[in-house]
């Protein structure tokens, strides 16, 4: 494992000289058994904001929440910062040596904005008329686990279309069932925050997971 991450670190090094200070790449170390320091190694971590030792992403969570049999290397996506910048991501699974587990990811993230200004410079010249930006809203990085649980608090908002205040039971949890295929309730003390901001308690909280979990083996 040890051997591993060091060829992690020496491609992590040669890709970020390679391709110049545009280009991050994260090495998350999903071994380790605190999951918010999971950043073992980042080049031109300016990108994101973000240092070796900082918290988990999205991704991450994922990865743990999943069958790793089913995962497969995501290339060429669109993600964002919280500052607005666009950039271009790869992610890839590093298996355990039996293969079982998820033991690294390790991801690319290259800063395309400046990219994307020039091309729109240059689709506004030679089109003649003017092209809607289409495509999917690119997935917004976060620096730190509290901010990855507002972020996953905020899309179950956006699924089903109303504020948590106004939520009646089923559709908190549908909004709960969500959080919790996105790995939310991984995060340490995730619970608390979870119940506070759905006007629950603990406990309900809790029946709400176990009443998705009924549904999805196929009981009521």
């Amino acid at each position: 494992m040890a051997y591993t991450l060091d060829l992690l670190k020496q491609i992590a090094d040669g890709l970020a000289r390679q391709f110049g200070i545009d280009c991050e790449i994260v090495i998350h170390d999903l071994t380790k058994p605190e999951l918010e320091h999971c950043i073992v190694h980042i080049n031109n971590g300016h990108v994101t904001n973000r240092q070796e030792g900082g918290g988990p992403s999205k991704v991450v969570l994922q990865t743990i929440h999943k069958d790793a049999a089913q995962l497969k290397d995501r290339l060429g996506y669109l993600t964002r910062t919280p500052e607005g910048k666009i950039l271009k991501s790869s992610t890839f699974y590093i298996r355990s040596q039996d293969g079982t587990a998820i033991d690294y990811l390790f991801s690319i993230n290259y800063d395309i904005s400046g990219l994307m200004t020039i091309d729109r410079s240059i689709k506004a010249f030679i089109d003649t008329e003017p092209q809607p930006l289409t495509g999917q809203k690119p997935e917004q990085i976060v620096n730190n686990v509290n901010d990855l649980l507002d972020n996953l608090l905020e899309q179950s908002v956006a699924l089903v279309g109303k504020p948590a205040a106004l939520m009646n039971k089923d559709e908190k949890v549908t909004a709960i069932r969500f959080l919790n295929d996105a790995g939310a309730f991984l995060i340490t003390k995730s619970g608390d925050k979870i119940s506070r901001y759905f006007g629950i308690s603990k406990f309900t909280l809790y029946n709400y997971i176990d009443v998705n979990s009924r549904k999805a083996d196929g009981g009521t």
